[in-house]
Parts: C-alpha cells; sequence; structure tokens
C-alpha cells in the first residue's frame, strides 16, 4: 500500500496523478489538516508532525509513504530518513520508506539527474534561464530550490517568493475573485524583484496545483508550469520498479483520512476533483 502525506488538501493533486499512474495499487491519503498550515510552523514543528502522519500511515499497512507536500519535504525529509527511518524498521520489523517530491521537481526544472553535479570553472555564470518559485515561507527559508538546482545547472537562475496566505485560503474554499487577487499580488511582487516574468515556474506548494490556472492567468501567456504531480508519478513508477520489496498492493483499494473534521471537501477541492470527496477521521 502506497500513503499520500499533506498537511491538508494539496496533496492530491500529487495523489491523482499516482492513482492515475498506478491504478491497480492500493493508496491511503492522510491530511493532517489539525496542524495546517505547516508553511508558517518552525522546523521542528514540521518534523514531529511529519513523522506523527508517516507513522499513522505505517500502521495503517502502508510500506511507502510519499510526501505530498514541499514543506515537509524541505524540512523533514532528510531528517526523518536518516535519524529515524533505520530504528523505525528494526522496531516494525519490515521494510518501509518516506520519499519527497522535491527531487523529482528539480530534476523535470533542470533537465538532469539528482545525482548530475555541474561543473565548477571558476568565472561567473550569466544565467540564461531564470525559474520562479510559489512557496509556502518554511519552504522558501530552506532556499532547497536554490541550493539544489544550483548543485546542478549555474545557468539557471532560481527567484522563490513565499506566499502565506494561499495555502489558508484554499483550504477555507475562498472565492476565485479573493484568491486570483491573491495570485496576481504575488506574480507581480515576483516580476518586481527580478525585473521581469520568469522563463519558467515551480508552483512549489502542491495546494497551487488546485488554482494552477490563476497562475496561468497571472503570468504571461505560455509561461511552462513545472507539474509537480507528473514529476511525482514519473519518479514512484521508477522507484517501485527497482525497489520490488515495497509492494504497492494491487487491489486498487482508496481511503481518505483525515486528522481534521471528517467529512465532505469543500467546493473549491471538489471542483477539482471532479466529484465529491469525504474525508473519515484518521
Amino acid at each position: 500500500m502506497i500513503g499520500v502525506f499533506d498537511s491538508g488538501v494539496g496533496g492530491l493533486t500529487v495523489h491523482r496523478a499516482l492513482v492515475q499512474r498506478l491504478p491497480q495499487a492500493d493508496f491511503i491519503y492522510l491530511a493532517d489538516q489539525a496542524h495546517a498550515p505547516y508553511g508558517v510552523r518552525t522546523g521542528e514543528e514540521i518534523v514531529d508532525l511529519t513523522k506523527a502522519g508517516c507513522e499513522r500511515l505505517f500502521a495503517r499497512g502502508a510500506s511507502l509513504v510519499v510526501l505530498a507536500c514541499n514543506t515537509a519535504s524541505a524540512i523533514a525529509l532528510r531528517r526523518l530518513q536518516q535519524t529515524w527511518l533505520p530504528g523505525y524498521r528494526k522496531a516494525i520489523g519490515r521494510p518501509v520508506n518516506v520519499l519527497g517530491i522535491i527531487v523529482p521537481t528539480i530534476e523535470k526544472a533542470t533537465g538532469l539527474p539528482w545525482e548530475h553535479e555541474a561543473e565548477r570553472r571558476g568565472e561567473k555564470v550569466e544565467a540564461l534561464d531564470i525559474l520562479g518559485v510559489f512557496a509556502t515561507p518554511a519552504t522558501v527559508r530552506s532556499r532547497v530550490y536554490e541550493i539544489e538546482i544550483d548543485k546542478r545547472k549555474q545557468d539557471l537562475a532560481v527567484f522563490s517568493e513565499p506566499c502565506p496566505e494561499l495555502v489558508p485560503l484554499i483550504e477555507q474554499d475562498a472565492s476565485v475573485v479573493e484568491l486570483a487577487k491573491a495570485v496576481e499580488s504575488h506574480v507581480q511582487t515576483l516580476k518586481t524583484r527580478i525585473g521581469r516574468f520568469p522563463d519558467r515556474v515551480v508552483l512549489g506548494c502542491t495546494h497551487y496545483e488546485i488554482i494552477a490556472d490563476l497562475f496561468r492567468a497571472a503570468l504571461p501567456a505560455g509561461t511552462p508550469l513545472i507539474q509537480q504531480p507528473a514529476a511525482t508519478a514519473d519518479a514512484l513508477e521508477l522507484y517501485l520498479q527497482r525497489h520490488p520489496e515495497y509492494g504497492p498492493g494491487s487491489g486498487g483499494g482508496r481511503a481518505f483520512l483525515t486528522t481534521g473534521t471528517p467529512g465532505p471537501q469543500n467546493g473549491l477541492v471538489q471542483g477539482f476533483w471532479g466529484g465529491p470527496l469525504t474525508f473519515d477521521a484518521a
């Protein structure tokens, strides 16, 4: 079984792509809505909450957990992989792992494998491309996109724009008018900082995929959006081929859990999902 974890409903964008790619696999989705948004929390809080979410999903039978959350992937993933998972595997006596979404996103943004390192020649590189990243404040503070892309592709400059209000607006079913105004403000702020519009854009929070059309409308026509859900689905499919010990299941099971208020999700989410969607209590 594959677990998909997010602070809220944004991870459904990744979940849907994974289900479309692996329709026979069993999936369980957990939204930690009781503690959302993660993007304004401290690093230690994010690590603790992410670990608790993974433990819930492993207890429900998941062998793999995909952190469908940029904030959790940027802040908590490495800590969990290095300091928690080895002991946890021994304790439960079976193989389990936690994967993130930033690695496949950076691979897609650079067109290079994660293992690639740019050759350092000493002279200043004039950036040919500008990548804009819209993300939560915690992801922006981590500078994960700037750091990891610079290691691999020095002719790609990264500018990140924190959007603290977007996740709460999406979770609260804000109007399209209110959301469009917020998105337009962030796009214009980033344009002012850069001096022009970015050449490409990463929506560095899975919630933002729900309102991707608003970003497209605020950016110049034809600006490429790097799609995290598709990149994550590509990466997970390849990972499972290399690691058959993490059985994804074959019954096509689907479960949706929340630490918040169970029941139907809001209209914005259901509109994105394409129909009614009800969460059970975690």
